[in-house]
């Protein structure tokens, strides 16, 4: 099974869970809709569309309705920490929430007593509450932009806006020298994923990957493009990829899929998305071994 957990700003949605399906650019979890688009929304749009290529079970969505005043992330968080080894996903990735250090410690507790642990995925302020909780270590895969590995570096901050100065000014070519900056002071998971003009893939502090093409310059400006790269990282290792290979495939997928719309600023990220099978198609068993068939996959 793969998770992912996260919450969405529609303060009406309740705490749901279940098998993710899309119509019109909406997702269906449990018979409630939310918009495929920015934050958790496009990250599931990316898993699912991978998974329906494939063949694969869908992702499960765990989510709750928060704009910021918490009790919607609490769900998630409490949820999760009480029911994680009865569900025993094979992934468990984690987005948008309110970042809570005590929670996320009695998350990694509980994923650590897992009969088989699962690959632990954390974007956006789920990695957040991870860096400042000091507990990168637990997770297998983090996918920060330039300015949250400048975050990750940083012993002293616990939001990327309170970054020391010297960082702000810090860009993505910068990644592998932050990288082992935040390795030092287990602000990172083990595998980094940085997402920029240039996407550096990172394990345990040593660069293994660049990539760089193909140069759509035009992702960098919709939202929703980062979130999808995690939604692709998360259900590329649900397919059987180690880690490292998911991101490589990610990365280059994003891209791709970006030129496939032929995107421009004004984009919306479904247009992208929805380029993701014909993507796979053309390129996915060469980049992977994964390779689609008529009623399945076979690695």
């Amino acid at each position: 099974m793969l998770i992912i957990a996260g919450t969405v700003p529609v303060p009406e949605l309740p705490l749901v869970m279940g098998p993710v399906s899309i119509s019109d650019d909406q997702l269906i979890i449990d018979g409630y809709s939310i918009p495929a688009t920015q934050g958790t929304g496009a990250m599931l749009g990316a898993a699912l569309a991978t998974t329906d290529y494939l063949k694969l079970a869908p992702p499960v969505a765990l989510l709750a309705g928060d704009i910021g005043q918490g009790k919607g992330s609490r769900q998630v968080y409490d949820y999760l920490i009480k029911n994680v080894s009865e569900l025993a996903p094979a992934v468990l990735a984690l987005h948008y929430w309110l970042p809570d250090m005590a929670l996320t410690r009695s998350l990694c507790k509980a994923v650590d007593s897992c009969r088989t642990r699962p690959v632990l995925i954390a974007d956006a302020a789920s990695m957040y509450a991870a860096k400042g909780a000091g507990l990168g270590s637990c997770f297998d895969i983090f996918t920060p932009d330039a300015s949250e590995i400048a975050f990750l570096a940083d012993p002293e901050a616990t939001h990327p806006a309170y970054i020391n100065k010297h960082l702000f000014d810090a860009d993505v070519t910068q990644a592998p020298q932050l990288a082992r900056e935040a390795y030092k002071i287990n602000g990172a998971a083990k595998l980094l994923l940085v997402k920029g003009s240039t996407d550096y893939v990172i394990r345990e502090g040593e660069l293994i990957a660049t990539i760089d093409e193909p140069d759509v310059p035009a992702l960098e400006a919709i939202g929703g493009t980062g979130d999808t790269i995690t939604g692709l990282v998360a259900a590329l290792v649900y397919t059987g990829l180690q880690p490292h290979e998911a991101a490589i495939v990610a990365a280059r997928a994003n891209r791709m899929a970006g030129k496939f719309a032929e995107a421009t600023p004004a984009t919306k990220v479904s247009a992208v998305i929805t380029q993701f099978p014909e993507v796979f198609r053309q390129n996915l068993c060469q980049w992977s071994g994964v390779c689609y068939l008529s009623g399945g996959s076979t690695p």
